[in-house]
């Protein structure tokens, strides 16, 4: 019930120990958690529709298939995914592009619940690779289209590492090397992955900036050694180095922003890259306390849509749970590690604060090392601190990107 740092009572408080209600079945996490935000597609069933996911889950209910790791639960979905993209098609064909837009959209969502909570399977990864299929057929049909664009992995230092880095990248109208355009370098997380952010890179766009999504090591298709903790700044090196070498980036206004499990990423840049980057956003974000054993031992059964640990254990390169649970905090805590005592650029933290799967004490104890920190956390609410917090990002990253001159 405490934190073992300083002994003190989680603010969790009770709900620490309490087993979240959705894990008892697939009935409970579709009628408890996940009907709600189907019937407004709001995350993770953005840029969907109520009437794709209502008879899927009336089917895994009736089947009483409840693990999102399991081959049996992805193929349930993927009918419905391939119906969508062909009536895509034919709108396409026959000249109703927004119809068509909206189909593949759909697809797409159907396919990231389907490919949840990790990609653990070859199922899973065909899922992915049909959800990148279908993304970039809807964004071939957006106002601003998004390049899928492979870059060279200069500072990786590992064969294993791969030659190239996946991004996805999208640039205002007007940008050019004579007017360059500010941009967000977006890191993914545990389960959203680069097709999953077109409303993120619209609201870039309407900014003027431009969007560089980028998978986190240990997700998705990222070459990055999920096992070394050094892994991500050679990432960002290669990224930013990149980026400068295309002459349509400023340089001098890039904000990194980082997505639950990419708020680690994000916090950790913020620091190794703070000479490059006007600011950073922690978002969701585990630093240290989320590392221990104390902690992954009861979050695991909080409001993940499954356990969360088979999903974290192979995300951060671990042979079993136990290994993980005995060394992650020791190899990842960016406090052992000593990151957190190098100067930082601007950073906000961001989070609610009862969050159960990243602990709202993680963003308070950066407040304790190197420089002082920005900070706005949302009492009572869940993790990344939905729905409000967004309301608080952008605002501060206007704030950021005004102020450089």
């Amino acid at each position: 019930m405490t934190d073992p740092r300083t002994g003190s009572r989680w603010i969790l408080g009770d709900k620490f120990d309490q087993v979240y209600p959705h894990l008892e079945s697939i009935t409970a996490l579709w009628k408890s958690k996940w009907e709600f935000p189907a019937s407004r597609s709001l995350y993770p069933f953005h840029d969907g529709n109520y009437k794709d996911f209502a008879p899927i889950f009336e089917t895994l209910m009736k089947k009483g298939i409840h693990d999102g790791y399991s081959t049996e639960y992805t193929a349930e979905f993927l009918p419905t995914c391939e119906d969508l993209v062909k009536k895509a098609d034919a709108a396409v064909a026959e000249g109703n592009k927004e119809q068509g837009k909206e189909l593949y959209l759909r697809a797409c969502a159907v396919y990231r619940i389907a490919r949840f909570p990790y990609i653990n399977s070859p199922l899973k990864e065909e899922a992915y690779a049909a959800q990148k299929k279908a993304y970039m057929k809807a964004s071939a049909l957006f106002e601003i289209p998004i390049e899928d664009v492979s870059i060279p992995h200069t500072a990786g230092i590992a064969s294993d590492e791969g030659k190239e880095l996946p991004l996805y990248v999208r640039l205002p109208k007007g940008a050019s090397k004579s007017s360059p355009a500010p941009a967000i370098l977006l890191m993914c997380g545990l389960d959203g992955h680069r097709p999953d952010n077109t409303t993120r890179s619209d609201e870039f766009l309407a900014r003027g900036w431009a969007s560089v999504i980028v998978d986190i090591p240990g997700t998705a298709d990222c070459p990055a050694d999920r096992r070394d903790p050094t892994s991500p700044d050679r990432l960002w090196t290669s990224i930013l180095d990149w980026m400068a070498a295309q002459g349509t980036f400023d340089m001098k206004r890039i904000i990194a922003w980082g997505l639950s499990a990419g708020g680690h990423n994000a916090i950790r840049a913020a620091h190794t890259h703070a000479d490059r980057l006007a600011g950073s956003v922690g978002q969701g974000a585990g630093t240290h306390h989320f590392f221990s054993r104390a902690w992954l031992e009861k979050a695991k059964d909080h409001e993940y849509p499954w356990t969360a640990l088979p999903a974290l254990t192979a995300k951060f390169g671990y042979p079993n749970e136990e290994a993980f649970l005995d060394n992650a905090q020791k190899d990842f805590s960016l406090v052992e590690l000593g990151i957190v005592n190098k100067p930082s650029t601007r950073l906000l933290l961001i989070n609610g604060t009862h969050d159960g799967l990243m602990p709202i004490e993680d963003s308070m104890l950066m407040m304790e090392y190197g420089s002082p920190k920005e900070a706005r956390f949302f009492t009572g609410l869940l993790h990344m601190g939905y729905p409000p917090a967004n309301g608080s990002v952008y605002p501060w990253m206007e704030g950021v990107m005004k102020s450089v001159k």
